[in-house]
């Protein structure tokens, strides 16, 4: 079961704004701001990225006309949690958390791993460890040392982009609708209708590599447009303009949404343009299948060998960054995330391993079930790992499912 929230506490704000720089916070909430206020789809990415920030400004300065909710009650626990662990540090291990706060106030860097640590932390104190936060306390590897009924394990917590595992990235195919809207709108109204734009994208599209692609590619649609070409392919990518066949399509991006989720599937990057009574849809997908969970094994083969000792048990404390319900709910239900976790328990980087466990955003603002997994996390354990079996480490490493 999860620990409960705090009240809200607006002084505790107040000095976890003073720990990260007051100067510092005041500037990086101008920036978020600036971006958000952008009314584009990758504004409204950004605002979502960012909530934690937003959420901690607003209740700070008590600008929440209604009661907090429970993901808002959490975020106010998390950042007194961090104000109160940064006045019991000795003076190595406060320097250490105030770097690792104001990283998080470094381009699109967000709140979510120094929070992932402090929630890590409260979890496991409520199922009755001692925790200590070694990284900060003694520079150490990995970042908890957990002591329950003369047991120790080790606990290192780490954050990987759901990204890392999608041929098309989100955030690329929003900068490419974000491109496409305006011209949209002007090519619909010298063409009344319904059309859907499908796109395969077998080298995917990715934020990483630049506005080159990105670029391409809205050129390559600019032109099949205004040429009045129904297709366009090559080895990058290929495009077919059709007519939008749903029944009772509407113009309401809301409503048609759910529509084309179900025609196309949870992999798919849609988006809706409307204008002048007309509807285009942009429909795309990646060459291969989305591998989420297998860039989460890789990620974990990559750090475990670096971040434990092997001296006592390990366990790799995952956070699933920039996904969503529907997706989360996937990767459980589809056992994906079990599947490559077990793959990689087999694996000789994974011998100081006796758990892994994975969350995601919905686990960390106490959403509750079916979204969130149950019991705060997803966790497996590593029934090859010699403390597997340990009375004392049971709460922190039986499987969940």
């Amino acid at each position: 079961m999860q620990p409960h929230p705090d009240p809200i506490d607006p002084a505790a704000l107040d000095a976890f704004v003073e720990r990260i720089g007051v100067n510092l916070w005041r500037e990086r909430l101008e920036a978020l701001r600036s971006y958000a206020s952008a009314q584009t789809r990758c504004g409204r990415q950004r605002s979502q990225r960012h909530c934690i920030e937003f959420a901690i400004e607003r209740l700070r300065r008590g600008q929440l006309n209604r009661a907090p909710s429970v993901a808002e009650r959490w975020i106010v626990t998390l950042a007194t949690a961090a104000v109160t662990l940064f006045d019991a540090l000795p003076t190595d291990g406060r320097l250490r958390l105030a770097a690792l706060l104001r990283s998080a106030t470094v381009d699109d860097c967000c709140l979510v791993p120094p929070f992932h640590l402090l929630r890590t932390a409260a979890l496991q104190r409520s199922r009755g460890f001692e925790v200590a936060f070694a990284g900060l306390e003694d520079a150490a590897p990995f970042d908890l040392l957990l002591h329950r009924d003369g047991m120790e394990a080790e606990v290192a917590c780490d954050v990987i982009s759901a990204e890392d595992g999608r041929g098309v990235h989100r955030g690329a195919w929003f900068s490419l609708v974000d491109r496409m809207d305006a011209e949209l709108q002007t090519w619909l109204c010298m063409h009344p209708g319904r059309y859907i734009l499908k796109m395969t994208l077998p080298k995917g599209l990715r934020e990483a590599e630049g506005d080159g692609l990105l670029a391409t590619l809205h050129a390559r649609i600019t032109t099949m447009l205004g040429q009045s070409r129904r297709a366009d392919y090559d080895e990058a990518a290929v495009l077919r303009l059709d007519p939008l066949m749903l029944a009772a399509a509407q113009a309401d991006e809301l409503g048609l949404m759910p529509r084309l989720r179900r025609e196309f599937g949870p992999e798919a990057h849609l988006s809706v343009t409307a204008a002048g009574g007309g509807i285009f849809v942009m429909a795309a997908r990646a060459g291969q299948e989305d591998a989420v969970a297998v860039a989460i094994r890789r990620r974990m083969a990559a750090i475990a060998p670096a971040r434990l000792t092997g001296t006592r048990p390990g366990i790799l404390a995952m956070f699933i960054e920039d996904t969503d319900r529907p997706e989360w709910r996937s990767l459980r239900d589809k056992l994906e995330l079990e599947g490559e976790a077990r793959k990689f328990m087999t694996h000789p980087e994974a011998r100081s391993v006796v758990a892994v466990t994975c969350v995601s955003r919905l686990e960390l603002f106490g959403l509750p079930e079916p979204d969130s997994a149950p019991d705060g996390e997803l966790r497996f354990r590593n029934p090859a790992h010699p403390a597997a079996k340990a009375p004392a480490l049971a709460p922190a490493v039986l499987s969940s499912v």
